[in-house]
């Protein structure tokens, strides 16, 4: 069974650019460019690992996670930050976050940290 990761961000073309990456790396991507139904969408989509971006539009990266760390059902799942914020590391730790990606990255470095960090399945 393919390893399901969500998407969140507002940018359009980093989540297209990223579905293909991923899928071609035989992953399931769901995206979403809000994330004002942040407990909803997760609890719908059922990811192994959600990548967040820090600037989504209403609640904002920051708010999203630690709302989902409020969540016993779903605090589990790793999130990666991907953000061009320079505070990122310092936001990372604050939020309890699994890991984060600079933006702009590289693929492999996508990969890299994706593969590092997903929950295995049963």
């Amino acid at each position: 069974m393919k390893k399901r990761i969500l998407i969140f961000d507002d940018d359009l073309e980093i989540l297209l650019v990223c579905k293909v990456i991923l899928e071609q790396q035989n992953y399931h991507v769901e995206t979403r460019t809000r994330c004002e139904n942040i407990i909803e969408d997760i609890i719908e989509a059922k990811p192994d690992m959600i990548l967040m971006d820090l600037w989504i539009p209403e609640i904002g990266g920051e708010n999203a996670i630690n709302l989902m760390k409020n969540k016993k059902a779903i605090q589990h799942i790793p999130i990666i930050l991907f953000s061009a914020n320079a505070e990122i590391v310092k936001i990372c730790d604050r939020t309890n976050a699994t890991g984060f990606l600079k933006k702009p990255f590289e693929i492999a470095a996508l990969l890299d940290i994706i593969e590092s960090n997903i929950l295995e399945m049963n």
